[in-house]
């Protein structure tokens, strides 16, 4: 499988030299800062060129790969396949009355790509107008009868060898032709072709998981901005202690956020551990000696991050953290380590899972691990490494192969018991994203947390 992989790796070296930075080096304990968005025009010319880059070199090598002769992409509006996102410009918001894309793979490797209705998103596309007038003297867009003929002429002069269409039972990724569009899209291609068509899901779920190193310097600065809003929402600039509540916390965080210019994916969560009994209703007044956690996610630029981190309330008199909730984050970050380790090219998510808890089981740590890819969405494409109930693997998603070239949450917790609290266990719960390069390389994206947020 590895040697499969090699040419795309080729085939994904930045445009222009430079345009991928090295591994962030910055120490554990480094203040995060903020990296202020870019105004929205800056932002957009940008995610162009990643759209265009992973058009002109990902998908030709997945096709490639995959033996794919003709893709073909058809929704309407409010209805889009999961693909469109990543395919088209970043001012387009919504498919057309009818979005039909083709992409056709020439001899010489490259991919023709037309669009049948909607736009050229800024000369990504071929696209196709109706001969017929306007009221305004302009043509008109291509839309029923005279869009699935226009399909059919295109496909019949092609004659592709196979047609690969986004039908699939395990990946919502590659599952996006709804229902009624999909006996309208079989009908335009008749018997001759429906014949040709077949399912390759990973067509569809790799071209989304695939990133492109010019993402990365820009997605480092919001991996940055992330952490810093985490260190401000666990200090006191955020919290009192025995006033501050964990939902208080999740508004500010909320808030903060969308101040920045950025969205989140899911609403934050904030929650506590303690010594003691931690109310199971209403919200919790944060107090001393409490171990802090919130699971965050931010989208900047159609690029999703998510990430959990850990905060201690000192008690009066304390100057650090307690050396037993110390050594359960020493057990996450060696939890962090090995599973990044295991991550290896070719390997499967579920295989990554096993080489992993076999290791964990040798040094005696105990815990769960749940990574999962990110980069176009929040839960993005790509093999699954375990969940926090499926420790025995997921069948599925879990038996799809790591790949270089993509993002992923490190997700786990550790379980530990605590001295300072009688012997009662803590979750120390963290995710930090990570990154495999074009040679499958590992790396974190920023640093992964190794010193408690502090609130005095």
């Amino acid at each position: 499988m590895l040697r499969r992989l090699l040419p795309l790796v080729a085939l994904l070296a930045p445009a222009a030299p430079g345009a991928a930075q090295p591994p962030s080096r910055m120490p554990a304990d480094a203040p995060a800062r903020y990296h202020p968005m870019p105004p929205l025009r800056v932002q957009a010319d940008q995610m162009q060129e990643w759209v265009a880059a992973r058009l002109d070199r990902v998908l030709p090598a997945l096709m490639e790969e995959y033996d794919v002769d003709m893709w073909i992409l058809s929704m309407r509006e409010y209805g889009e396949d999961p693909v469109f996102w990543s395919i088209v410009s970043p001012t387009t918001f919504a498919a057309r009355r009818r979005s039909i894309y083709l992409f056709t793979r020439r001899e010489d490797g490259t991919v023709e790509r037309l669009a049948l209705g909607g736009t050229s998103q800024g000369g990504l596309f071929e696209t196709y107008r109706s001969p017929r007038p306007a009221p305004t003297g302009e043509q008109a867009e291509l839309w029923g009868d005279e869009q699935w003929r226009l399909l059919n002429e295109i496909v019949t002069d092609r004659d592709p060898s196979n047609i690969v269409l986004n039908i699939d039972d395990t990946w919502a990724f590659a599952d996006g032709l709804g229902a009624g569009e999909r006996e309208a899209l079989e009908a335009a291609l008749g018997e001759r072709y429906l014949e040709r068509v077949r399912r390759e899901p990973r067509l569809a779920t790799d071209y989304i998981a695939t990133r492109v190193p010019e993402m990365m310097p820009r997605y480092r600065e919001v991996m940055e901005t992330v952490h810093a809003i985490i260190s401000e929402a666990f200090s006191n600039s955020v919290i009192t202690p025995g006033e501050t509540t964990t939902e208080d916390v999740v508004w500010w965080l909320r808030q903060k956020v969308n101040d920045l210019g950025m969205t989140a994916w899911f609403q934050p969560s904030v929650s506590v551990q303690r010594a003691g009994d931690v109310p199971t209703a209403g919200e919790v007044v944060i107090e001393r000696g409490d171990l802090l956690w919130t699971d965050f996610g931010v989208v900047a630029q159609r690029l999703s991050t998510d990430t959990q981190h850990l905060g201690y309330v000192l008690r009066e008199g304390e100057t650090e953290v307690p050396a037993g909730l110390r050594a359960c984050m020493r057990a996450s970050n060696r939890m962090q380590e090995i599973q990044l380790e295991e991550m290896t090219p070719g390997r499967t998510g579920n295989e990554a899972l096993r080489a992993a808890q076999r290791r964990m089981a040798a040094e005696g740590i105990e815990g769960t691990l749940y990574s999962h890819p990110i980069g176009d969405h929040g839960h993005g494409a790509g093999p699954l490494i375990g969940r926090w109930d499926a420790q025995e693997g997921v069948p599925g998603r879990g038996d799809a192969v790591i790949r270089p070239s993509t993002w992923y949450s490190i997700e786990l917790q550790a379980t530990v018991p605590i001295p300072e609290w009688d012997g009662r266990t803590a979750s120390c719960r963290q995710e930090e994203e990570a990154y495999l390069d074009e040679n499958g390389d590992r790396h974190w994206v920023l640093r992964r947390q190794e010193v408690f947020h502090l609130v005095w």
